[in-house]
């Protein structure tokens, strides 16, 4: 009995001492296999058309996207002799520095819109007007070098071509005055340089100027998230039609703040038909320096209302001085049109083409007087290099 005992002890502990092993070195083999969980799920058929979800814009999005366009640009970098250059010792065990070394070159990067299918690029003139090298990308992946047809600073937009010997998709332009405020906008292009960003806002309001940007604003304003890179890309409507080109925006931090700012699509196309038919944008000038006519400066000449455009300044030998207008005028009508303000006098005399002859009615003092102006040429901008 003792024996028996002896061999039932000896069985029992080699049975746990092995399972003790297989658990610690292979806990698998102890494991009962379990059959796999299966998921009943509902899977569209293979080949079915996807609608819309309602209020998705994505067949805005799609229809305008494939215009939108990345652009980048890279410039010679400006890099200082060194001193040292100029010691007989050093160059002896460094070796001469070429003259013309155009040291690093600086990138950057953009948006744009292809607006013909000849090849024509609607872009910022920030985004190019430093830029030795132009190269544009297409949302397909291809890439063309592109060249300067002409640029407008002080609106602050350019036109560039590409060619191809393919199709380039073109974006459609929206009717002038098809905007309101409220209406839902995208703003598409390359923030950050990320890739091609589709944003959704409204339309926060419209006419802003005043801002300090450009010569000539009347921007539309929209918090659509614009962002660095989005500059010269598309503000298209809820119908994919181009709207407007993004600009600028307000923002502390560099990011978006809900404040932005695009150019309306009647400005962009007045400014693309004139570079593309003469390479530069022509404009009327009078040679005049024009203020608001504000209630204190109004009772200061003794205006009853601040209707109209202060003269502040005439440039000596300008249209202005030879047809006799005075600092202290207040321009109120040009060619029979009232002039309310001084944007309004400046897109006034700008769309004037220069050698016709207007007529400015202007206040002086207690009389109105009919002064017959000769329209001359507003200078062109430098180029900023």
């Amino acid at each position: 009995m003792r024996r028996l005992w002896l061999i039932f002890a000896q069985a029992v502990t080699v049975s746990v001492a092995v399972l003790f092993v297989l658990n610690t070195l292979k806990p698998e083999w102890l494991r009962k296999a379990t059959p796999a969980a299966v998921v009943a799920i509902l899977e569209a058929p293979a080949g079915a058309e996807r609608s819309p979800a309602a209020g998705s814009y994505a067949p805005a999005a799609q229809q305008s996207m494939p215009a939108v366009v990345h652009i980048f640009t890279s410039k010679a970098g400006r890099s200082q002799r060194h001193p040292l250059f100029d010691d007989p010792l050093f160059r002896h065990f460094f070796g001469e520095r070429p003259e013309n070394d155009p040291g690093q070159r600086e990138s950057g990067l953009g948006s744009g819109v292809i607006v013909s299918p000849d090849g024509y690029v609607l872009t910022n003139n920030h985004v190019i007007e430093t830029a030795d090298a132009i190269e544009v990308a297409l949302n397909d992946g291809r890439k063309f070098a592109a060249r300067l047809i002409g640029r407008d600073p002080e609106t602050d937009l350019a036109v560039l071509r590409i060619e191809s010997d393919a199709v380039l998709p073109a974006i459609t332009f929206s009717g002038n005055d098809s905007l309101a405020v409220g209406d839902v906008v995208l703003a598409i292009g390359n923030p950050f340089g990320v890739g091609q960003t589709v944003t959704m806002g409204i339309v926060s309001a419209l006419g802003r100027s005043q801002l300090g940007i450009n010569t000539f604003e009347n921007y539309i304003q929209t918090d659509a998230a614009i962002n660095p890179g989005n500059s010269g890309g598309a503000l298209v409507d809820s119908a994919g039609h181009l709207v407007g080109i993004n600009t600028a925006i307000y923002s502390r931090s560099g990011g978006s703040l809900g404040i932005g700012f695009a150019i309306p699509v009647s400005i962009a196309r007045t400014v693309l038909e004139q570079i593309v038919a003469t390479g530069e944008v022509v404009r009327g000038w009078v040679g005049v320096e024009i203020q608001d006519l504000t209630p204190e400066l109004a009772e200061s000449f003794g205006y009853r209302d601040t209707v109209g455009a202060l003269i502040a300044g005439v440039l000596r030998g300008s249209p202005a001085d030879r047809a006799g207008v005075r600092p202290g005028d207040v321009l109120i009508a040009l060619d029979g049109q009232a002039v309310q303000d001084p944007r309004a006098m400046l897109d006034m005399v700008a769309a004037l083409p220069p050698g016709k002859t207007a007529v400015f009615r202007v206040r002086r003092g207690s009389e109105e007087l009919d002064l017959s102006v000769e329209v001359g040429r507003r200078p062109t901008p430098a180029a900023n290099r």
